[in-house]
């Protein structure tokens, strides 16, 4: 079996297509907050503080009075005893407005040491309300989006901990 040019060109053409659909889709801005949310997740559940480094913004701040270098001093301390950590969030909803987005879901942790999962489960896993990450488009690149702010108005950080 020999491949003519017209073959050739036409299969081509139908790969380049297939590729440009597929990158259409990955690049929306819905799946690309999706991805960038489990990403950062999973940076923080493997303790790859460069990589969560990475996901955030330089203007972040949070309704606790954090930036993104006190945000990373905490989740480093924080996670030091969290063995075996897991973060989940089933059925997050995305709300994408131009250049912002916002991710809202509920937020669960899991340890598998069983001290560290009674304090989680107090003070994270039963919370009423979800948590809200927003997130910024920085440029024209369809995958450039920073997290710059993370909002939970039942959360709260207790005053020893400050």
């Amino acid at each position: 079996m020999t491949i003519s040019f017209r073959g050739g060109f036409y299969g081509g053409l139908a790969l380049a297509l297939c590729i440009g659909l597929y990158l259409i889709w990955l690049w929306r801005p819905e799946r690309q907050i999706r991805l960038h949310t489990k990403n950062f997740f999973q940076a923080i559940e493997h303790h790859d503080w460069m990589a969560a480094a990475d996901s955030l913004g330089n203007d972040y701040q949070d309704q606790w009075g954090d930036d993104k270098t006190r945000l990373l001093e905490r989740m480093r301390e924080g996670f030091r005893w969290v063995r075996g950590s897991r973060i989940l969030s089933p059925n997050p909803a995305v709300q994408v407005e131009m250049r912002r987005a916002i991710w809202v879901g509920k937020i669960t942790v899991y340890s598998s040491d069983d001290g560290v999962m009674e304090v989680l489960d107090e003070r994270v896993n039963k919370l009423p309300t979800p948590f809200e990450l927003e997130w910024h488009h920085l440029s024209g690149k369809p995958w450039d989006w920073k997290l710059v702010r993370v909002s939970n108005a039942s959360f709260e950080i207790p005053a020893d901990v400050y």
